[in-house]
């Protein structure tokens, strides 16, 4: 029996279930405010002929085949191993994730404080004794000589001719339909049999329980005269003020070729500081958050399934949205889910 679904955000958990309700034959209507596809994955080729990724670099890293062999329907891939530097001092950088190298020339306490904790303090706001461990342990110290980023992760690349391409083809078929530029209002919920809803859980309950917390990034860009100024596509910087780090685009394979350079840097705030742009959902020690969380999610609502990194408020990868969206999809069509 065709039904109609509504589904508000066109960014990957969006894309996953559009993709999937359209393919099992129903009518999905898909809605976004901003005035493009990809969330917070688009990516665009600026004037200079670089390819920039809007909202911050975002690399493909994944050992679960079922999600690449998913994604690859829609897109080819160049590979691309990560590699992120700390500026120390002026001329003095070492490897993140820390490895044996800078692990014997600094103490384990010298290692927190310079490569951590300012780091955490100013993507956070919190110290770092504040925040689930779970932060920490996705940048681990390590006891070998490893200079990659994600060097456990069976597959790493980037979509050869960028996020919004595949984004554009996962959303070609012709259940779906695409309106971006529409901010979703409650009143559209009576003309679909079902909403899967990415917004913030909060705001879509118009903060009866209370805000929950997120981080948000302001992107800073600069262009340079330059061929090229860092030897990694990301830096990391060590000081307690300013950017956490910079993105050099022209080092990521395929994102452009010039005789100058462009550089983003980051400078993360507080959601509200930054028209509510959430991008970071934030994991308090203690759990509160999460608990308040937990308890918009317990309001009865047989209309509406929250979706995406703010619609069940956890921070993810990428792959981890494609897995966890593509399973609970096939879960409400009740058919067997591969993933």
């Amino acid at each position: 029996m065709t039904k109609k679904f509504l589904v508000v955000g066109a960014g990957l958990a969006g894309a996953v279930y559009a993709r999937t309700l359209a393919e099992h034959g129903h009518n999905v209507d898909l809605i976004d405010q901003r005035c493009h596809i990809g969330g917070n994955c688009y990516d665009e080729v600026d004037k200079h002929g670089i390819r920039i990724h809007k909202y911050g670099a975002h690399i493909f890293h994944t050992s679960n085949t079922r999600v690449v062999d998913w994604l690859s329907k829609y897109t080819t891939w160049r590979p691309y191993q990560h590699r992120v530097l700390a500026k120390v001092a002026h001329d003095e950088y070492h490897v993140l994730p820390i490895n044996k190298k800078t692990a014997e020339k600094y103490s384990l306490e010298a290692i927190l404080d310079t490569f951590y904790r300012p780091y955490t303090f100013k993507m956070w706001g919190k110290k770092l004794e504040e925040l689930n461990p779970k932060i920490q342990q996705r940048v681990p110290i390590r006891d070998d000589d490893n200079e990659l980023y994600f060097p456990n992760d069976q597959y790493q690349m980037l979509p050869e001719h960028g996020y919004t391409e595949m984004f554009s083809r996962i959303l070609d078929h012709d259940n779906i339909r695409v309106t971006l530029g529409t901010k979703f209002d409650k009143s559209f919920e009576a003309n679909y049999d079902h909403i899967f809803n990415s917004m913030s859980i909060d705001e879509y309950y118009d903060y009866d329980l209370g805000q929950l917390p997120y981080r948000s990034i302001k992107f800073v860009n600069h262009v340079l005269p330059e061929k090229r100024i860092y030897q990694t596509s990301v830096v990391n910087f060590t000081t307690w003020t300013g950017p956490t780090r910079v993105i050099e685009w022209k080092n990521f394979p395929g994102h452009g070729e010039s005789d100058l350079t462009v550089l983003t840097y980051e400078y993360p705030c507080a959601a509200e500081d930054n028209d509510n742009e959430r991008y970071y959902p934030i994991q308090d020690l203690a759990g509160n958050n999460r608990a308040l969380y937990d308890r918009y999610l317990n309001i009865q609502n047989n209309k509406v399934t929250f979706i995406g990194r703010c619609g069940t408020y956890q921070y993810l990868d990428m792959h981890q949205v494609v897995s966890s969206s593509l399973s609970a999809v096939n879960k409400f069509l009740n058919v067997d889910s591969k993933l």
